[in-house]
């Protein structure tokens, strides 16, 4: 064979090379909770990068941590994580650090929300913050709900129709709300009187699964008349029914700050900041806000939100309502042992 016939053979190969690298497509996997991400942005992210966003749900943050711990951290570029888990899972290792060298448009971020959980400042980036309440049917609930008590000491009529979350600190929580302690009170004595309240409620409740947010939801058909429910969450299955209100009650509720964080294990991390600061271009987010109805931690995209979605109460409550809810923070062993012990009684 002559040399130049070689060259040749060796050119078009080192081409193909090339090119078949460049037709294959990057795929991030990033685990999350269902609806809460605009297909449409994804598509735009994917267009633009050509980086493709596969989506694999999760059902509660316990059911998340199932699965992590199943794949040691693995199989996942990019997760959903609760504050309260961050500490966690950075703890197994199982987190990538994150600064502003590594997503820009963190700049945008409003320092309260990165800085309101332990290491949440180190190893994510804030996605959305909302409050815990009560979603219910005005057709089927036949006085104003107000109070937590609404739902820990149903009327009658609504025994059988109650919905609950499967979350130890959402459930227990609201039964200290309700009662009046703190949100994170570790007292026995307390806790005891939030379980008694929670016992006495159970023969009224369908569920202690969260309720969807589709046309296929019990509050939507009616099985379920009032439910624990995020408050972004009601809005989203309120366009399924009129009749669907949320309340954020008197006695108050959980703040809660959802996270992006990527994984230490991801063979794309690269590709996950990109992902990650593309979110939270302004424009993008103000987009992505209205879509889930929860209120953005990015100051420059809240700039470009239209002012009803700002004046929304439900989406942004009042300071009077916020001064009396509550953040989680991270409870002792002994603590944490108590609650489990209380849910295990409850939902197992």
């Amino acid at each position: 064979m002559s040399s130049s016939k070689s060259l040749l053979i060796t050119l078009s190969l080192l081409v193909t090379a090339v090119l078949t690298q460049a037709t294959e497509q990057k795929e991030l996997i990033f685990l999350n909770w269902s609806d809460y991400m605009d297909p449409e942005i994804l598509e735009e992210f994917e267009q633009r990068t050509g980086i493709m966003v596969k989506q694999t749900y999760f059902e509660s943050d316990a059911h998340r941590d199932e699965l992590l711990i199943e794949t040691g951290g693995r199989g996942f570029d990019v997760a959903l994580i609760d504050g309260t888990s961050i500490r966690i899972l950075a703890k197994r290792g199982w987190l990538e650090p994150i600064d502003e060298t590594d997503i820009p448009n963190l700049k945008h971020i409003d320092p309260r929300w990165r800085a309101i959980h332990e290491e949440a400042e180190v190893y994510s980036v804030p996605y959305f913050w909302g409050t815990l309440g009560i979603a219910y049917r005005q057709d089927l609930v036949p006085f104003p709900v107000s109070s937590w008590m609404d739902l820990l000491q149903p009327a009658e009529e609504l025994r059988g129709r109650v919905a609950m979350i499967s979350d130890t600190r959402d459930l227990i929580g609201v039964a200290l709300k309700a009662l009046g302690y703190p949100l994170n009170s570790t007292d026995a004595q307390e806790l005891k009187e939030a379980e008694a309240l929670l016992q006495t409620q159970a023969p009224a409740v369908k569920t202690y699964k969260y309720v969807s947010r589709d046309e296929s939801s019990a509050l939507v058909s009616g099985q379920v008349a009032m439910s624990m429910m995020y408050n972004g969450d009601a809005m989203m299955v309120q366009e399924q029914h009129d009749e669907i209100a949320f309340v954020l009650p008197d006695e108050g509720g959980n703040i809660w700050v959802d996270y992006l964080s990527i994984f230490s294990a991801s063979t794309e991390k690269a590709a996950a900041k990109q992902f990650i600061d593309f979110l939270n271009e302004p424009e993008v987010a103000a987009r992505l806000a209205q879509f889930v109805y929860f209120a953005t931690p990015n100051s420059a995209a809240e700039a470009l939100l239209p002012a009803e979605f700002k004046s929304d109460p439900v989406i942004y409550p009042s300071a009077e309502a916020l001064k009396k809810s509550e953040t989680y923070h991270r409870l002792p062993a002994r603590g944490q042992k108590s609650r489990a012990a209380i849910f295990s009684r409850l939902v197992n």
